[in-house]
């Protein structure tokens, strides 16, 4: 489609609003401009075709022959336009509220705590994609991303929920009793590690875990580690906010800690106005962080 073959939309919807109103002031009124802008949109149309759309007729412009076959074409293109909107508005109003966040955080931070959005929005129907891969919101789709980094995605807005803190963490039983150890002195349990997180490896074996001398294990996932250090089968590193549940009951015990100061997990949101209901989700998140 050439869009130069056309004159502007905004003079076609003001030739259509006063065809159809009668008068320049009426569809003034309905467009929320001024008697002038009309008659110029008129004028400026009917030099685009080379002839009289618009007549006056006592007190009301009444369209010529040619006028009357466009404003039908215009009132039936608008009328498409409009019921394709509002086909997507009604859509939108039934689609779920789309969140994309790593497997890690969803299990252990997010769906958790859902329950507590829906006891206050049960109307709000929530749909939660783990995926470790980083998306696109607007490309495929998403309409909140809980990303864990520094806040500094170009063209998003960023929120903090989650501080970043490292842990080195295993379960009471593990210890046999040690409450107070620091990594060198864990040789003697299994450690667990993911390769998608070389990170937490590598900040482990800097705070004085000696490779050589432990029995490490590479897991899948964050979510197997998470479950294995939890029931007991190892010790390992994580974000702290993951495991914070497990630490006040007194089930994991906290061997070493890092601040990661400015690192965490942020909502990540595209540029721009939210719809409504992506904007309670959004605003109930941001008060989760201050109740853990």
């Amino acid at each position: 489609m050439d869009w130069r073959d056309i004159p502007s939309l905004a003079a076609l919807r003001g030739f259509e609003a006063a065809v159809r109103e009668g008068s320049f002031s009426a569809a003034a009124r309905e467009l929320n401009v001024t008697h002038a802008a009309i008659a110029q949109h008129v004028r400026s149309l009917e030099a685009h075709v080379g002839q009289a759309l618009l007549v006056r007729a006592g007190r009301k412009m009444v369209p010529t022959e040619a006028g009357a076959l466009l404003a039908a074409d215009l009132n039936e293109g608008f009328g498409h336009i409009i019921s394709g909107v509002r086909r997507l508005s009604a859509d939108a109003e039934k689609r779920p509220v789309q969140i994309t966040c790593t497997p890690n955080f969803a299990e252990n931070w997010l769906m958790p705590r859902l329950i507590r959005f829906w006891e206050k929005h049960p109307e709000i129907t929530v749909s939660v994609t783990p995926d470790n891969t980083l998306v696109d919101l607007r490309r495929d789709n998403y309409d909140i991303a809980i990303r864990y980094g520094k806040g500094d995605w170009p063209g998003m807005d960023s929120a903090p929920l989650v501080k970043g803190d490292y842990v080195a963490i295993a379960h009471r039983d593990l210890l046999n009793g040690r409450e107070r150890c620091c990594l060198s002195d864990l040789t003697d349990v299994p450690w667990l590690f993911t390769p998608s997180f070389p990170v937490y490896r590598t900040w482990a074996e800097e705070s004085g875990l000696d490779f050589t001398k432990v029995n490490a294990h590479e897991v899948a996932t964050m979510s197997m580690v998470s479950s294995a250090v939890k029931s007991g089968a190892g010790a390992s590193v994580m974000i702290r906010a993951m495991v914070e549940d497990e630490i006040a009951a007194g089930n994991l015990i906290i061997v070493e800690q890092a601040i990661r100061p400015g690192l965490g997990y942020f909502v990540v949101t595209a540029q721009g106005v939210l719809p409504p209901k992506v904007k309670a989700f959004r605003k109930w998140l941001l008060t989760q962080k201050d109740t853990d």
